[in-house]
This record gives C-alpha cells, structure tokens and sequence, in this order.
C-alpha cells in the first residue's frame, strides 16, 4: 500500500464560500487518476464539508469503482453523541450516505480529554470493536487531539486499537502545545501503526518563509516547498499512511509524483526540515523559548508557554477555513485554566529570562481562542 492518503476534507469548489458546491467534474478526474497511480486510501468523515463529504465520496469514487479497488475509511463523531443511541444511529447513517456494506478503517474521531470521556461513557471502543467482529470494519483506531500523556493513558486503556492518527510535520515536531514529536513516541512505544493528518499544515508549509525556501531549494530544485513536509512526515517511524487534503488537480499530480516510488529522508534531510522549521518560528509574535520558568510562578495555573507555543502556531496558518489549535487550547484550559484568569501578578514575568511581557501576550491568547 502506497503511503500517500487522498483527504475529503479540503476538496475543490466552485464557490470557495460554500463548502457544498463540490466541483465534482474536477474531483472525479483527480479520483481517477489518484487510483491510476497506485494509490488506494480515501479518507473522509461525518462532518467534513458540512457534512457531506461521505455523500460525495460515494458519488465520485463507491459508485464509480469497484469496491476492492480502494480503502475507505471514516470516523464515529464523538463531538456529537448525547447517547448511546446516537453511536449506532450515526454508524448506519455513515454506510448510508457512503453507499458502502463496511468501511476499511474506522477511527474514533478527535479523541482528547474531553471527547475520551464522551467515548468512555458511551462505550464507543466496545461498539467499534463489535462492528469489527461483524465484519462492518476492517480495522480500528482513533484520531487524536492531545498531549502524550493521555494518548499513553488511552493506548494502555485500549490496546484492542490497532492504529492511532496524528498530528505530524516538522513545524509542530518540538511544538509543546502539539507536542508532534511525543505523541509519535508514544504511539511507536505501543507499537502502533500511525496514520498522519495535517502534515503541511493546513497549508502553511507549502508557503514558507523566503530564507527557508531558498534553504529547501539549493538543496533539491527540483521538490515542490510542500514535498518536503509529506515526506517528512512519511519517513517518520511506523507512518504507513500520510494524509493529503488535495485542492486542486495540480497538488494532486505533485503529491503522487514524489510518492509513487516513495524513499525516505535521510538524516540531513530531516535536519534541513528542521532549520525550515527554526526559520519559521524566528518570524513568531510571541518570542517564548519554553523554558518553563514562569510556570511554578503562575498562582492561577495558566500553560504560559504551551498558550504561547499555541498562539504562535495559529499566527503562522495561511489557509484558515478552521485550525486546530483552538482544540489544544481547550484541553489545555480544561486540565489548568484559560488565559482570561490572568490576574496580571506579573510573578511570571520576573522569572522569564527573555524578559516578556507576558501579561500582555496572555490577554492576546485569550482574545485569540476566547473570543473566535
């Protein structure tokens, strides 16, 4: 199986304001040549495109292509189950609208600290495991939201999962709201199979900095600024599926090619990943280097430097239709506080070695991810 995934989640349009207005002539093209390359993994979800992702993935690939010509996989919406009703109700509406008799990998979706709470007390591992044994699912897993202390907790909770999907690229790699790198870790210590969403981050490494491109360049003309972040994220160990939300025909045809006949970065290749990745975060607004010092100070229990990193990583989004890091800032704010609990004590600031003004930026996190 080739490692490259086509992702429902950022199909072209024909009205960039209507997230319905399918430009279907253009996704059919871009299927069929995806499956001509080789390649099989079509990703979608309940609620991707308002919705109605799974509808269109049946038009354009399960009502045009043999069955075992493709892998579909899709995922159990824990943000809108109330009830345990809710979780077979919303299972049958998905083979529904996907025209399909089972999917090939079904995943828990966006499990974090609050939705593995939703997911425990609806019982939705049981019922995912059920629906394996009856043959309505291949394969079992869940899409992740979180530090790595909880996904260790939910991996030694849940071994029965066989593979777990993750926020991987270079730029979230080191970044301790994300925490790329360690989640990695974790999944890889457990032995898991790992699938990798948002590896060019909703677009902003496919636009880098001059000085980083120009780095990316010298050293292979001939890759596209945005290769480097999908084979980054591929060569990672235990990676055997790289999800790409593909716009546009053309970053289709970019994307298969350099992963037709897929090799791994080398070591100084990943180290150049990571100098793209330090120029990138030389340009952030907030310019906090994670120490951690102000921590111990804080009376109010606020992740200064996890809301920092968070903040930062928001500035850097290019293609904003959503982000991610309004979700890390709510799990952060449900096991401390939120950023509006400031009480300005500036205990903080007296401890920081790179002296900001922290009481300042924290009102910019709150205005950030309070208000949007």
């Amino acid at each position: 199986m080739k490692k490259l995934g086509f992702g429902f989640m950022r199909l072209p349009l024909l009205d960039g304001n209507d997230q319905t207005s399918f430009d279907k002539k253009q996704i059919c093209s871009m299927v069929d040549t995806f499956l001509e390359k080789g390649f099989t993994y079509f990703d979608t979800a309940y609620m991707y495109h308002a919705g109605k992702s799974e509808n269109v993935i049946k038009e354009v690939l399960v009502d045009r292509h043999p069955r075992d010509s493709y892998l579909l996989a899709t995922k159990m919406p824990t943000m809108f189950l109330k009830e345990e009703a809710d979780v077979e109700r919303i299972f049958n509406e998905q083979l529904e609208k996907c025209g399909v008799d089972y999917f090939d990998y079904y995943l828990v979706h966006c499990l974090n600290v609050t939705n593995y709470k939703i997911a425990e007390r609806l019982k939705v591992f049981d019922f995912v495991v059920q629906k394996k044994a009856e043959g309505k699912v291949k394969k079992i897993g869940f899409s992740y939201h979180d530090d790595a202390i909880l996904l260790d907790k939910i991996l030694t909770e849940h071994p029965e999962m066989e593979f777990v999907q993750l926020q991987i690229n270079y730029l979230d790699w080191e970044n301790e709201g994300v925490q790329s790198r360690k989640c990695h870790e974790v999944a890889v210590k457990h032995g898991k199979d790992i699938i990798v969403m948002e590896p060019v981050k909703g677009g902003t490494l496919a636009n880098v900095p001059k000085k980083a491109e120009k780095l990316l360049k010298s050293y292979e003309p001939d890759m596209t600024v945005p290769s480097w972040a999908i084979r980054f994220a591929a060569s990672c160990e235990n990676v055997f599926m790289v999800l790409s939300g593909m716009s546009n025909t053309e970053q289709l045809l970019d994307n298969t090619g350099y992963m037709e006949d897929f090799k791994p970065l080398t070591d100084e290749e990943k180290n150049i990943c990571l100098k793209v990745a330090d120029i990138i975060n030389s340009t952030v607004t907030i310019p906090c280097t994670v120490c951690r010092y102000c921590v111990d100070e804080c009376p109010m229990n606020i992740p200064i430097p996890d809301f920092f990193s968070l903040f930062n990583a928001e500035e850097q989004e290019i293609e904003k239709p959503f982000t991610v890091q309004g979700e890390y800032y709510d799990n952060l704010a449900e096991k401390h506080n939120k950023a509006s609990a400031c009480i300005e004590c500036k205990n903080c600031e007296a401890k920081c070695p790179q002296h900001i003004e922290i009481s300042k930026f924290i009102k910019l996190v709150a205005e950030k991810f309070e208000t949007e």
